[in-house]
């Protein structure tokens, strides 16, 4: 197939249009754990590094709500490019009702079990009991996010991508705003520390869902066959099962490996566990970039592939894939420019911050692999289906490697803190050649609609 010349202003205008919304909402919400860390951190090191664990739970949560989300955005993105809008509505009840179902299998897990859940990620009795009480309040937000979570991700394929940013601005506003009313008992209520982050969570939730609800109503907005919601076609329920099992299982062997390495550092003790706390924030807000183009760049290319506009889509996803090295370089710098200023900014202890300088740096070489990865793997190549990939590369180089590396450098031969932080971090680095290679192999240049 012979590579098409790409009208740079068009192709910019676009990816400028989709993903600037998205990277400003992928900022927004990693502000709300930046928010958590750096309050719960001038109250108590224990305090910030609970509800960063317990935290761990609903990034758990949030890997099954990607996997679901992320296949219908990708036969989203190629219905909306051919024009197909009844087939996005059977798509959108398919996505309300197994998020509906998975949020509240979660909920149900924080309300009743919240002491065995914490006991996955420390053995500390204390980080245990704050993590509990937590998790009880913040579970009602659980039971939420995924109904949530549809709404906005029909709005981003639909090009409704500044509402749902707009949607999450809102909610993330109110949450930090919140989180200093409940945490530090400001205007006359209680000083409630840990548990006044997970109500300022919920309740910001509340707020989410509820705009969500009022804007999906406009007239202008896809919304869901009320009546499938709990049946539907069932070519469509096969199409969205090939795309959602290769990503379920991808999402299970990330998010369970990260939350895998939290629980390695966790169990090295506080001092370990508080500086990975902090490292986790700054890697997750210096991601929204990356984040914010990978998910412009799936619905980039679907939209050209499903309008069957195979030579143009295949095209955007070269150009995207170039602009990932640069998206990663500029991470690193980032990274090590703002490292000086984060060791200041949250009271530790000195070998904590001692530990978060070195992981500071580590990180810095490893956000080079995940922007490259989260923008080819996570975007051009999902945006084509090829969804399969991902769970390959992460059984093999994050569960074949990085993982049992880290668990032998820490409880076999006693590695130092900061040697088995970087085997967490070997992974994203150690696979982009084999990701360069699959690209260029452009399974990923797919029409997935079907045609009646």
């Amino acid at each position: 197939m012979p590579e098409l010349r790409v009208d740079n202003r068009v192709f910019y205008g676009k990816l400028k249009d989709l993903s600037l919304p998205i990277i400003f909402q992928s900022l927004m919400l990693a502000l709300v754990a930046a928010g958590d860390a750096l309050m719960l951190g001038r109250v108590a090191q224990e305090e910030m590094t609970a509800v960063s664990l317990a935290t761990q739970v609903q990034f758990v949560q949030n890997m099954f709500l990607f996997a679901i989300t992320s296949a219908g955005t990708i036969l989203g993105a190629q219905y909306w490019g051919k024009g197909d809008r009844r087939t996005l509505q059977s798509l959108y009840s398919l996505m309300l009702r197994y998020t509906g179902l998975l949020s509240l299998l979660f909920f149900t897990g924080c309300e009743l079990i919240p002491g065995l859940l914490m006991q996955v990620f420390t053995n500390d009795p204390g980080l245990v009991a704050i993590g509990s009480d937590y998790l009880r309040i913040a579970g009602w937000s659980y039971l939420l996010s995924g109904l949530s979570q549809s709404v906005l991700g029909m709005m981003k394929v639909t090009d409704h991508v500044r509402p749902s940013a707009w949607i999450s601005s809102c909610a993330v506003v109110a949450n930090i705003l919140l989180n200093a009313v409940f945490i530090f008992g400001l205007l006359g209520m209680p000083r409630m520390q840990a548990r006044g982050a997970a109500l300022a969570t919920t309740l910001s939730r509340v707020l989410e869902l509820g705009l969500c609800v009022v804007l999906s109503r406009k007239k202008n907005m896809i919304g869901p066959a009320w009546a499938e919601i709990f049946r539907g076609d069932r070519n469509l329920n096969r199409d969205f099962g090939k795309q959602c099992l290769p990503l379920m299982g991808g999402s299970l062997f990330w998010g369970v490996g990260f939350t895998s390495y939290t629980a390695i550092l966790g169990h090295m003790g506080v001092d370990a566990a508080a500086a990975n706390s902090v490292a986790a924030v700054v890697r997750d807000l210096v991601c929204c970039a990356c984040n914010g183009v990978g998910t412009a760049a799936g619905i980039l290319v679907g939209n050209e592939l499903g309008a069957g506009k195979l030579e143009l889509g295949k095209a955007y996803g070269i150009k995207l894939r170039n602009l990932s090295f640069l998206i990663g370089f500029g991470s690193t710098a980032l990274v090590l420019a703002v490292t000086p200023l984060v060791v200041r900014m949250v009271i530790l202890t000195d070998t904590a911050r001692s530990y978060l300088t070195g992981m500071m740096i580590i990180m810095a070489i490893y956000m080079i692999g995940r922007c490259v990865n989260t923008v080819t793997i996570n975007g051009v190549l999902d945006g084509g289906g090829d969804t399969l990939f991902d769970m390959y590369s992460l059984a093999v180089c994050m569960w074949g490697i990085a993982i049992p590396l880290a668990l032998l450098g820490a409880f076999v031969f006693h590695w130092p803190v900061l040697l088995v932080y970087a085997c967490t971090c070997l992974d994203e680095v150690g696979k982009i050649p084999w990701v360069m290679i699959r690209f260029r192999k452009y399974k990923w240049v797919r029409n997935l609609t079907r045609q009646k």
